[in-house]
């Protein structure tokens, strides 16, 4: 700490005070269990007195049954109602200002999903991961989630299955599709665990739903869709 006040050009006067605020900061990340702790701006006086003028955190949702304390400072009224809604049942949901919803499983797949449809000239309507071990339910709600945007002219379904087999996925997006009376176009891309059997489900289901034979080919298809075309 007290190398760093140096390296940052304060003088020896401020020296034990910066040394002070930066063991602070650190004892608060640690443990309040942070993601990110940042003091900007931080201050120094004509006086040579050290202030934080400012601060921000970011907390580890998963660590936040230890901190009821910062749970409660927790302001709904803040937060966007869908993603209040996809929190209860474990979904990673962020709205966004397109048209094309996007269901995928792994936040990684998730990018890359949204990323090749603007490739091909679509807009996403939101970030949705279902994580590795979806259910019939959890894809009912992520659906349920999807459809209350009333831009929403387009479904993608992008699974990559290896803890989460195709087949499951499939059953999901059948029976999610159904009881939601889905009104609008639905693209699925399943690869990986199961993948046979899981396109055998959804062809069967006497759905239109749409297959895309890859990523390219299924943000195409969901592009075109959106946009009302054949």
């Amino acid at each position: 700490m007290r190398q760093t006040s140096h390296k940052i050009g304060l003088p020896a006067a401020a020296i034990a005070e910066t040394v002070q605020v930066l063991q602070g900061l650190y004892q608060a990340f640690t443990e309040k269990d942070a993601m990110l702790a940042e003091i900007n701006p931080l201050v120094l006086t004509a006086d040579n007195r050290v202030i934080a003028l400012d601060a921000k955190f970011n907390f580890d949702s998963n660590a936040l049954y230890r901190h009821p304390e910062i749970v409660a400072y927790r302001d709904l009224d803040e937060e966007d109602a869908a993603e209040i809604a996809a929190s209860k049942f474990d979904l990673s949901y962020i709205s966004l200002d397109g048209d094309i919803g996007c269901l995928v499983n792994g936040a990684g797949l998730a990018m890359a999903t949204m990323d090749i449809i603007k490739l091909y000239g679509g807009n996403p309507a939101n970030f949705l991961d279902v994580g590795g071990g979806a259910s019939k339910e959890k894809v009912t709600e992520a659906f349920k989630l999807m459809l209350k945007n009333p831009n929403l002219k387009a479904i993608l379904v992008n699974i990559f299955g290896g803890i989460m087999k195709c087949d499951v996925i499939a059953e999901g997006v059948v029976a999610a599709a159904r009881e939601v009376h889905l009104t609008v176009p639905l693209v699925v891309r399943l690869e990986g665990t199961n993948v046979e059997l899981g396109k055998k489900i959804l062809a069967e289901s006497g759905l239109p739903i749409i297959s895309g034979s890859d990523m390219a080919d299924a943000a195409q298809k969901v592009v075109a869709a959106a946009k009302g075309e054949k």
